[in-house]
């Protein structure tokens, strides 16, 4: 993948010849949802930290580069490594062209606000998927002693944090990244009632405890923080995507190929396979080897009765909201009917004009639910992706396609899977990354 500044001048199309089975081994990368808030909680402490299977995507170069626009020591060391110290910060004002770029440039408020007590932080950037509310992190960093003026931006200060017993209006996983970091070096004792428990979370509350941080009920919905005076530098190692391993699996299924996915962690998987199997991928777990097998019939798994079923998403430990673009594309290769039904982004849906043009039969009832009948049929079409997930279903889609398919704007994608094309090639899929110059 060329590097971000190169990128940006160029416009990168992905031509897709499809109905080419995938077949081979494949390494998970390191979580994107973990590494943008571990990146961004270096900033507790003034002492090194090394942070290894990082995956070196568009938004996780962005926070690399917001670290070093307040003042850190932040390189890339080694092609997944990234070693960050931020012994001095030159400032708390963060730069609004980046901010721009990713939704977890917000994730910046808490560890400033904690450890230099004053953070300006630019309106976020990142998927244009629905509302996505910043309340519950106004609400968490104001409890916790912070006063807050909303003008454009937000303008943040404190004198000093404190614990406070919190409760989030939404199991925010962002909201309660940023709460449990500010905690962490806040004086006293704080609850957080309501919080979000992905693994992503848990993958932030266990790098802080190993710089440490007291940080008690990781993996459930009530976490306890009790502030400490500093923290310490440390090395600490990404966990794997599951999203990421859950696009591979379908990826797999609609080629029938034969895909073996290393370094997965099953836990993550749980909520994510049963969901797989109503579509009829079946899958082969051997500890945190994961295989996807050949040959496979995919038919919808009717509910009790004959009853049409459905897919939904929630906060973990439910079905998770960046599967439910993949989860429709398979359903628009299994046999049977099935609703889709996205109950947290009204707008995660509006990309399936793109797959019924392809072939797809889906009938979009509203902003939050699809009902998808299968097989449908695919052919390769033009497409423009408009964001992570739903240009990854494209791909999906594309690679099971009679014909060749091209997918614009694959910036998108880039933002969330690493050199997706060269890793797919390594699995035998036709795909090109094209480029050309943006028109001035």
């Amino acid at each position: 993948m060329p590097s971000t500044a190169v990128a940006d001048a160029l416009m990168e199309t992905f031509v897709i010849e499809g109905s080419q089975p995938l077949n081979g081994r494949i390494t998970a990368s390191g979580n994107k949802n973990g590494a943008l808030p571990i990146l961004a909680g270096c900033l507790l402490t003034d002492e090194p930290v090394t942070l290894r299977n990082v995956p070196r995507i568009r938004d996780v170069e962005t926070m690399v580069e917001l670290l070093v626009q307040l003042g850190a020591d932040a390189d890339w060391t080694g092609a997944n490594e990234v070693r960050v110290q931020a012994a001095d910060l030159a400032t708390t004002d963060v730069d609004a062209e980046l901010a721009s770029r990713i939704r977890a440039s917000f994730l910046l408020a808490g560890p400033l606000l904690a450890r230099v007590g004053r953070a300006s932080v630019p309106p976020p950037g990142g998927d244009v998927i629905g509302r996505r509310r910043l309340d519950p992190h106004i609400h968490a960093l104001a409890e916790l002693g912070a006063s807050i003026d909303i003008n454009g931006g937000y303008e943040m200060q404190t004198e000093g944090l404190r614990g406070r017993r919190i409760f989030l209006d939404e199991a925010s996983v962002m909201a309660t990244e940023n709460a449990v970091m500010a905690a962490s070096l806040a004086q006293g004792e704080t609850v957080i009632g309501n919080a979000a428990c992905e693994p992503h979370v848990q993958d932030l509350c266990r790098f802080l405890r190993s710089l440490g941080a007291e940080i008690d009920g990781i993996g459930s919905n009530v976490l306890t923080v009790r502030g400490v005076q500093r923290l310490r530098g440390g090395e600490w190692r990404i966990a794997c995507e599951h999203v990421e391993v859950a696009s591979f699996i379908g990826l797999a299924a609609v080629t029938a190929g034969d895909v073996t996915i290393d370094d997965v962690v099953p836990e993550d998987l749980a909520p994510i396979l049963p969901s797989f199997e109503r579509l009829g991928v079946q899958v082969e777990l051997d500890g945190t080897t994961l295989r996807v097998p050949p040959g496979q019939e995919l038919v919808v798994k009717d509910d009790l009765g004959g009853q049409i079923p459905k897919i939904e998403d929630g906060p973990w430990p439910a079905f998770p909201a960046d599967l439910t673009s993949i989860a429709l594309a398979v359903a628009t290769q299994a046999q049977g009917t099935v609703l889709i039904f996205e109950k947290m982004f009204e707008n995660r849906l509006f990309f399936v004009d793109k797959l019924v043009a392809m072939g797809a039969r889906i009938t979009l009832c509203d902003p939050h639910r699809a009902i998808v009948s299968g097989p449908g049929r695919l052919h390769g079409e033009r497409v423009e992706s408009p964001d992570i997930r739903a240009g990854m279903a494209m791909l999906i889609a594309a690679c099971a396609a009679d014909g060749t398919s091209e997918i614009g704007n694959i910036r998108q994608i880039d933002r969330g899977y690493e050199q997706i094309d060269e890793r797919l090639r390594g699995l035998g899929a036709q795909i090109e990354r094209v480029s050309s110059e943006v028109p001035a």
